[in-house]
């Protein structure tokens, strides 16, 4: 047999010319066995025309492919080449294909994921079929616009209850059988059964559910009405928004094991990675973000599963639609009102951190053209740089008229198929601006705008305010103009004005006296970088928690990211603003945000080895300064935060390893499995404990959580011994699950152990580059993400990395990984030359 083929764009615009698919009828086996379930398919299509016949495929990936038959007449299976089964001779009028094959479970996360909770034995299984995994599930022609209805019955183990797109029951034989849907794409289909723990209502006339794990019952059972709660608000302010109503029979969300992304949104039934059913403390911020993810795949009910792009070019209209209306509704519909500060610090980041890199694309590529391709554009551009982009139309067109234009979008093409093209032409007609230009500007470009002030004194002693444009888009942006009051020994800033300015400007904008800071970009309506006039540079490094609001800070924090990475500002300063400012900073999600930036980033890469200590230091003081703030217990959840940076940045194990003896940290909090875990690891990592704790440990917490927390833990012991387990684990025997693989790599490499970790750092291209391909974009992207060498900043690094990609074929997952680890690799070396 020969290699799995991808599907490129221009066979995809073939088959949708040549077929139109009307139904699949699947039938699935569960009880079959742990490696593999049976599949059968019927088919029915059309093929267009009237004279000629015509040749055609089907795709599906089978443990066995039993039987096909074409209209009663049986084809040989032997002639599926890779996954691709080839219809020949097919004459113009109706067709029915009938595939009888077994397929395998899978424990990547791809296609069935088979999961068999550690804790109680219980097995649960669910399908993630984007892209093109559909067809390790059923036989299937797999494209989006060939958007078909789909009937379902599964056959389960007793006990079982299996969830669909539709409404499901039990049938006298036993039998589950699924309402029949509308039409929908292929790589929307959803499966997910077990003996799931659910919670049922019912909302505006419609079942709604939320469904775990047996043994995360009562931590679902707990959060059960936040989640319903935001559930319903989502789900009633979209109403409010979308003038079609919502397109499916019922609204499940079941949280999922071993989930490779955050979720999916199948319509009627949305899969989240079940650590958003909280076994620990979490902040408050971390509620919030599983608050928008709800909401995120709601949006996806209308864009995305409603109408549905039509080739992966334009997958942004999906996510970058979802991404923009999740949080903009959460903040309408619910108690999360401040989403965009969190977006503005932490999502949009990801955004323009991918958008400076070799790999980057525009939000609306034009050369995506194949399957493989497409799945490299999940990316912070898609989601984070389009929904600024999109939040920034917004602010532009007015609320108003973007959403009578895409409300025209659904009507036009519910049910359907859309591309760029008609997006932007429904939205240019409820506007007279011009929207097609908007797009070219926004849509068809790469790389991040920077926007610099430069302040002017008049011979009248005002000023004027210019504003340097390094870049080639529109934005139409704020100004925020801000005082001190000299009678304040705080550090407050009070806001003179709010200037609203077009750039490109067209004449320089009066500002009055010289103000203490001017900040471009306040309340974040664009996309772009920022930087500061000196007087407004000094102004923010003495009084940035003088600011008054919250979005404000978040700009000015990114602002003061963005000039580290760029090497304008040493990552020593960076640290030195967040110990003077965030112990009186009151928004989480900037305390969050700044310190996961200043440990995974700038401790662990920026600084140099010699830098390294003090760093720690700094962070550890700052750490304890917010312990010490929250002792009243006002707030718990910046304690919490501060509590987990404490132990990720601990020079020395004694006050953490006290806290796991006591169970406690003085004042509170009580270690839960999270935090337990958490200085576990942290204690490997300074070779405070032994193996023979960790299995202690776990057999504490016999959880799935306690086997990723026991292997992480594991693969950080500064052993070789421990190492070479770990790396054989990983690259070896290829026996671990995506959620294995990935803990066992977060522990392998650290920083305090490069002299240990060497020899791996050479071993380490080629292993990754066959595992890969062994196993599958998934693990690939696991192998580059969390199994790269990222704490080794040298130039034999990047040499050696740089090699791999010019000689070694990486596949394209591992490839683009790669291409961006290499450059951020590269840009810290940069920092640190600096």
């Amino acid at each position: 047999m020969s290699l799995m083929s991808v599907l490129t764009r221009d066979e995809a615009h073939a088959r949708a010319r040549l077929l139109d698919v009307h139904r699949y009828e699947i039938t699935l086996d569960l009880t079959r066995g742990d490696e593999t379930f049976d599949s059968r398919t019927v088919i029915r299509f059309t093929v267009r025309g009237k004279k000629k016949a015509a040749d055609t495929f089907v795709e599906l990936k089978p443990a066995d492919l039993r039987s096909v038959t074409l209209d009663g007449k049986p084809l040989d299976p032997e002639t599926l080449d890779g996954n691709r089964l080839p219809l020949t001779g097919l004459t113009p009028g109706e067709h029915e294909l009938r595939v009888d094959a077994a397929m395998r479970y899978s424990r990547t996360g791809e296609g069935m994921h088979r999961f068999t909770d550690p804790t109680d034995g219980e097995t649960y299984v669910y399908t993630q079929l984007f892209m093109d995994d559909v067809q390790r599930v059923f036989a299937a022609f797999d494209q989006p616009d060939l958007k078909a209805v789909f009937d379902l019955t599964v056959t389960a183990p007793e006990g079982w209850t299996v969830l669909s797109n539709g409404i499901t029951a039990q049938r006298d034989d036993g039998t589950w059988r699924a309402a029949t849907t509308p039409l929908i794409s292929t790589y929307l289909v959803a499966v997910a059964a077990g003996p799931w723990h659910s919670v049922r209502t019912e909302h505006r006339g419609l079942p709604f559910g939320i469904h775990c794990r047996r043994s995360l019952a009562p931590y679902l059972d707990t959060d059960a009405d936040e989640i319903l709660d935001v559930t319903r608000a989502c789900f009633d302010r979209y109403h409010e928004k979308f003038e079609e109503p919502y397109p499916f029979d019922s609204y499940d969300q079941a949280f999922v094991p071993e989930f490779n992304a955050g979720a999916m949104e199948n319509p009627g039934l949305v899969t989240f990675r079940d650590e958003f059913v909280y076994r620990s403390a979490v902040t408050d911020t971390e509620r919030q973000t599983r608050a928008m993810v709800i909401a995120h795949e709601m949006a996806h009910m209308w864009f995305g599963d409603l109408v549905t792009l039509k080739w992966w070019d334009d997958i942004w209209l999906n996510e970058s639609f979802a991404e923009y209306m999740g949080y903009q509704t959460l903040t309408e519909a619910t108690r999360f009102t401040d989403t965009w500060v969190d977006f503005g610090v932490a999502r949009k980041a990801w955004g323009y951190d991918a958008d400076q890199r070799p790999s980057t694309h525009p939000v609306a590529p034009e050369n995506v053209d194949d399957t493989a391709a497409a799945l490299l554009n999940f990316d912070g551009i898609s989601y984070a740089k389009g929904a600024s982009a999109l939040r920034q139309l917004v602010a532009w067109l007015g609320e108003k008229d973007f959403l009578a234009g895409i409300n025209a979008h659904f009507t036009r093409h519910r049910f359907g198929n859309a591309t760029l093209a008609d997006f932007i032409d429904n939205l240019a007609g409820a506007t007279e601006r011009d929207v097609h230009a908007w797009a070219d500007a926004w849509l068809r470009t790469t790389g991040v705008d920077t926007l610099t002030p430069k302040v002017t004194r008049g011979t009248d002693s005002t000023y004027t305010l210019t504003v340097d444009h390094a870049g080639t888009r529109p934005h139409h942006i704020t100004v925020g103009v801000y005082d001190r009051d000299p009678g304040d020994d705080q550090g407050h800033l009070t806001l003179r004005e709010s200037l609203a300015l077009d750039i490109p400007q067209t004449g320089d904008q009066p500002i009055g006296k010289r103000p203490a800071l001017l900040l471009l970009n306040d309340g974040d309506l664009t996309y772009a970088k920022v930087r500061f006039d000196p007087d407004s540079f000094t102004t923010v490094t003495g009084h940035l928690s003088g600011l008054p609001d919250p979005l404000t800070r978040a700009v000015v924090w990114n602002a003061l990211r963005d000039a580290v990475r760029d090497a304008e500002l040493p990552p020593t300063a960076y640290l030195d603003a967040a110990r003077t400012h965030l112990p009186r900073e009151t928004d989480l999600a900037i305390v969050q945000g700044v310190l996961t930036f200043a440990t995974t980033q700038i401790a662990d890469r920026f600084l140099t080895p010699e830098q390294r200590p003090a760093g720690l230091t700094t962070l550890a003081a700052l750490c304890r300064d917010l312990i010490r703030r929250t002792e009243d217990g006002d707030n718990p959840g910046l304690r919490l935060t501060a509590v987990r940076h404490f132990i990720d940045v601990a020079a020395h194990p004694d006050t953490i390893a006290a806290w796991l003896a006591d169970g406690t940290v003085p004042g509170g909090p009580e270690l839960d499995p999270e935090l337990r875990w958490r200085v576990l690891g942290r204690l490997a990592v300074l070779g405070a404990v032994d193996a023979d704790a960790i299995a202690e440990e776990l057999s504490r917490d016999p959880s799935a959580t306690g086997r990723e927390g026991a292997a992480r833990c594991r693969a950080a012991l500064p052993e070789p011994q421990a190492k070479q387990a770990a790396w054989e684990a990983m690259f070896t025997t290829d026996d671990l699950s995506n959620y294995l693989f990935t803990a066992t790599a977060q522990g392998f490499w650290q920083p305090e152990q490069t002299e240990l970790l060497q020899e791996y750092v050479d071993r380490y291209w080629d292993d990754a580059v066959a595992l890969a391909a062994r196993r599958g974009p998934a693990i690939a992207e696991a192998a580059g993400r969390w199994a790269f060498p990222v704490h080794t900043v040298d130039a034999e690094t990047l040499g050696l990395g740089e090699r791999c990609l010019a000689e070694a074929a990486p596949i394209p997952a591992l490839r683009r990984k790669l291409v961006d680890q290499l450059d951020d690799l590269n840009r810290a070396l940069k920092v640190r030359n600096a």
